[in-house]
């Protein structure tokens, strides 16, 4: 366990290798083919799984208290539970991020094919965690907020709205999307325009007892428009032309993305869709925002970049499907990807390194 260890996890940068006096060397490392060895203290545990989502990797019991595994889960982002003795526990010793409603362990090994985010050589943006107060809510939401590494208040800039999917928070982007990184390796090489990237709370609930607590796909949109634009346009040097706006978000902040920037193409020039709900899933409650689709010429005068993608494994390429076949023949100028992988951080990093880019040009 004292070979190398990945230096940048969710909770701390120097990652933890237990006490020998106390604990003994216990985490994991991952291993030159790509495998990963995990060594987990469970005294008096008759049984330690790594389940993912159902596919159980079991560990073996080498000392009274000490259970290890080599285990092979393939390349990417693999969130896991590790279960002792059929329980959930949330591991000190691995990487926590957060998704599934809840904190989440993860392993992240890297793959042949994922975009370059390297910490060394480059220069680094700032990420800022912002609290304001809601309208809609009527409680503090929470946001975060990267700056380019050459922020500057005396110049104005060009911003991103950025959204999670179901069961995330405005961390997501952040610590499994790798979304700073990308950005701080796509200024570098020049390959992208410097923006702000804002990224919101997409789950964020109207307090109350009992039925009355609620959760909302479509609240989130009002709270970005009443709400967030004014906190960020009043505290950052944003332009406010719709040139100089974009929303994205991958899978419901992909809706969330749909809903809003359809409803108002006055203020959006650009949208990205990464397993990407153009209709609801279960089927769409709203179809008034669509009509702008029946209308090439005003469709292409209001976006510079209308940009879908999903992962050719994912377990809702069907709807993506469908909403191939509800633009076809439409003659729109939507931009169509796939990218190898599932329903996964894997896929929407590569989106938002695709899709950078292509944005306020």
């Amino acid at each position: 366990m004292k070979g190398e260890w990945p230096t940048d996890t969710a909770l701390s940068f120097d990652p933890y290798y237990g006490e020998p006096d106390r604990d003994g060397d216990i985490g994991y490392e991952i291993l030159p083919d790509g495998k990963v060895f995990v060594r987990v203290k469970a005294p008096h545990a008759s049984r330690v799984v790594i389940d993912r989502f159902g596919t159980e990797f079991p560990l073996e019991k080498v000392s009274e208290e000490m259970w290890e595994g080599t285990l092979q889960l393939g390349c990417g982002f693999r969130y896991f539970f590790l279960k002792i003795d059929d329980a959930d526990v949330l591991s000190p010793a691995f990487p926590i991020g957060y998704g599934c409603c809840r904190p989440m362990n993860y392993f992240d090994i890297p793959g042949p094919d994922d975009p370059p985010d390297g910490l060394g050589g480059i220069a680094h943006g700032s990420v800022t965690r912002h609290y304001y107060f809601s309208e809609v809510t009527q409680k503090q939401e929470i946001c975060l907020v990267y700056l380019p590494p050459s922020f500057d208040y005396r110049k104005s800039y060009p911003v991103l709205y950025l959204q999670h999917g179901y069961g995330e928070n405005e961390i997501g982007w952040i610590f499994q999307g790798h979304a700073g990184r990308i950005a701080d390796r796509l200024l570098f090489e020049g390959r992208m325009k410097e923006m702000i990237i804002v990224m919101g709370n997409g789950m964020a609930r109207i307090e109350g007892t009992g039925e009355d607590r609620q959760l909302q796909s479509g609240l989130f949109p009002k709270i970005l428009l009443k709400d967030l634009f004014p906190f960020i346009e009043s505290r950052y040097p944003v332009r406010t032309d719709k040139w100089s706006r974009a929303m994205a978000g991958l899978s419901m902040g992909s809706y969330q993305t749909s809903l809003v920037t359809l409803a108002n193409p006055d203020m959006f020039g650009y949208a990205g869709l990464f397993s990407g709900f153009l209709r609801a899933p279960w089927g769409e409650e709203d179809t008034g925002r669509l009509a702008l689709l029946d209308d090439p010429g005003t469709f292409h005068e209001s976006f510079r970049v209308f940009y879908r993608a999903m992962g050719t494994e994912d377990q809702f390429f069907d709807s993506f499907a469908r909403d191939d076949a509800y633009l076809a023949g439409r003659q729109l100028n939507i931009i169509r990807r796939t990218f190898p992988g599932g329903h996964e951080w894997d896929v929407w990093r590569k989106c938002l390194y695709d899709f950078l880019p292509l944005l306020f040009r």
